[in-house]
């Protein structure tokens, strides 16, 4: 960080401390000239973009990933702070990954994949939706896979 004093370009940071509005207060001390002066950092996030089927693009939204487990978790004794952890979970992922675009279909198995594991109810519900179940077939066959994997869990725990 250049010296507002004296221009000379080393400085240390003497005191760090974060500030309400998300961002980093830095005090430093010239390594020349001595003088202390205050610095503020900011992260500069770059928005993860969603690519919606019919390939629109749209910015990521918590609030609408939230929106839908609300939905599916309707009258099921799923916690609101439950599903928080869950988006927090699945936003955290995103947002780790070196990726700035992510189709909704990644981002939709993200949620079953918790789902499943949270309840198996509002999981079925999500799927049906996400995967536009055309039939009660489907339906049925969806609820096949969740009760194998279900008794080869059971399987594996017994022995």
């Amino acid at each position: 960080m250049k010296c507002p004093s004296c221009g000379y370009k080393d400085s240390k940071v003497v005191d760090s401390r974060p500030t309400e509005n998300s961002s980093i207060r830095r005090r430093r001390e010239c390594e020349r000239c001595q003088s202390r002066f205050t610095t503020y950092e900011i992260i500069d996030e770059v928005p993860v973009i969603v690519i919606k089927k019919d390939s629109r693009r749209e910015i990521f939204d918590r609030s609408k990933v939230l929106s839908g487990l609300v939905k599916a978790c309707y009258k099921r004794s799923v916690t609101i702070e439950q599903l928080e952890d869950v988006v927090s979970e699945i936003e955290s992922e995103i947002h780790n990954s070196l990726k700035k675009e992510f189709l909704s279909s990644e981002i939709g198995v993200m949620v079953m994949d918790r789902l499943r594991k949270l309840d198996e109810v509002s999981y079925v519900r999500f799927a049906s939706v996400y995967r536009e179940f055309k039939d009660a077939e489907t339906f049925i066959e969806e609820l096949k896979v969740l009760q194998s994997e279900k008794q080869d869990k059971e399987s594996q725990e017994i022995v």
